[in-house]
């Protein structure tokens, strides 16, 4: 029956599109972000929503709307732009002083793009690094069979590696992953580009600040055992450990997510996060799930009556005003495809161990919870996240995150005809705040640091406040 489902994609909308995207977390205090500074990131995150997403709307020469694939790479290109955020242009040192950049980017439905998820690392000339991993994605097709384009003087030539194609791989680092940049025709920069000063003060302040905490340390000042301090956070100082990211629906159905990063500050050169690592920083999947029923598309509320662990779930998501209802006569059993996609951001480490991404994936299609509640239960307050820093929470920085995502649910008739449709954004952390802003239902712009307060609303004018997006679509970076 799959096979009927996957023959819609790219052929007739079937859902309204949605964007969120996100711009770091962490330890984002009023004490840590000025009222001033924080107009900066609202005017950039408004401003980049809103282009996004009349992107995402604005049909093609050819009539259709753009993929979430191109809409993520879009917005995630818009943020490494941006000075502000801990991504290209503004990507954060390593311990020697050098910008390492990362990227991934991800899709649920593999049926155009096989590949489904890739992730680049190492990188020191690519001005945008979620180009050059969208680029993988697309290829990847070509690429698996042994068919990708061929890359020239893969021998013989000084300083140049034996790089044909991409091939199969789905994490490629460093000089080889320049390389395919380079072939592909992407823009490199000499990497004095990504130098920007307050990342460099940064920097330079972590390494003092540590060195200062070990000499406290050694001085008996410090008890035994207690943390020396570290170069890449504090608890009185913003500094960025996170990443930017951006999760997309489109009409079609495919929920993609794109995420890049500048790694951690003062991060050991070399080292890799979780941004690129496919199911600790990022993840996208879909899968079907059967239900037993009335016919879909009834004018009864729910429109799917449901049976044991699901009830709750799609009953709840399916039987809002805002479902998209596209209508049916097959009188078949009812099948439902449900999308998710997520984008991390915060202790990358955290991630890796904790396998984050994916988990949410996998709370959510085999515990058959919510995308909401899976996502919460893995990077809200008191999490998977948060429980593994263990009795370090709070010292180091360790566990400190958010995600956002999308998770789209889709309702089939026995002949495959999409009937029904349902999105939701979603987003939690456990930490001071998380840079953020999404679309919602009725094309209404939001913007939000922290959680719900209306006295931090007070401090920080536009908090949460609903703006139009075509206010917003002029060159205000």
């Amino acid at each position: 029956m799959w096979e009927s489902y996957e023959s819609q994609i790219s052929r007739k909308p079937i859902t309204q599109p949605r964007i969120i995207i996100h711009g770091g977390a962490g330890n984002i205090r009023p004490e840590t972000m000025p009222p001033e500074r924080y107009q900066l990131f609202r005017a950039s995150l408004l401003t980049i929503i809103s282009k996004s997403h009349r992107f995402l709307l604005n049909p093609l020469p050819d009539g259709s709307l753009p993929t979430a694939l191109d809409s993520a790479t879009y917005a995630v290109t818009l943020l490494e732009d941006d000075p502000l955020y801990n991504a290209g242009r503004g990507a954060v040192f390593t311990r020697d002083g050098i910008n390492e950049l990362e990227a991934s980017i991800m899709i649920t439905n593999p049926t155009r793009w096989p590949k489904r998820g890739v992730g680049v690392s190492g990188l020191r000339r690519v001005k945008n690094p979620i180009k050059l991993a969208a680029e993988l994605l697309k290829r990847g097709g070509q690429d698996l069979v042994g068919k990708g384009v061929a890359v020239e003087d893969v021998e013989g030539a000084e300083g140049r590696l034996n790089v044909p194609s991409a091939q199969g791989h789905t994490h490629l680092h460093g000089a080889a992953a320049e390389q395919l940049a380079e072939a592909y025709g992407l823009e490199l920069v000499d990497p004095s580009y990504f130098w920007t000063k307050d990342r460099w003060e940064q920097h330079r302040r972590g390494l003092e600040r540590e060195k200062a905490m070990a000499e406290l340390t050694c001085s008996g000042l410090h008890g035994c055992g207690t943390p020396a301090g570290t170069a890449s956070w504090s608890s009185d100082e913003f500094i960025p450990q996170g990443t930017v990211g951006a999760v997309v629906v489109d009409a079609y159905g495919t929920v993609c997510v794109a995420t890049s990063t500048g790694g951690l500050t003062n991060k050991l050169t070399g080292r890799i996060g979780d941004t690129p690592t496919v199911g600790a920083g990022f993840w996208a999947e879909e899968w079907l799930e059967e239900l037993e029923g009335q016919k879909a598309g009834s004018s009864s509320c729910p429109a799917v009556v449901l049976s044991g662990a699901l009830k709750g779930l799609v009953a709840d998501c399916l039987s809002t005003p805002r479902m998209y209802q596209l209508g049916s006569s097959s009188p078949k059993r009812v099948v439902t495809k449900r999308a998710i996609a997520v984008s991390g951001t915060g202790n990358g480490d955290s991630f890796l161990r904790t396998t984050a991404a994916r988990t949410v994936g996998a709370i959510a299609q085999f515990g058959k919870e919510s995308g909401a509640v899976a996502l919460t239960k893995v990077t809200g307050p008191g999490g998977e996240l948060q429980r593994s820093a263990g009795d370090r929470w709070g010292k180091t920085g360790e566990g400190e995150g958010g995600m956002i995502g999308i998770e789209c649910i889709v309702v089939y008739d026995g002949d495959g005809n999409a009937v029904e449709s349902r999105s939701e954004i979603l987003q939690d952390f456990n930490c001071g705040g998380m840079l953020r802003a999404w679309v919602d239902e009725q094309g209404v712009a939001f913007m939000r640091v922290f959680r719900k307060d209306p006295a931090l609303a007070a401090k920080y004018v536009g908090e949460g406040i609903p703006e139009d997006p075509q206010n917003w679509c002029g060159e205000k970076l």
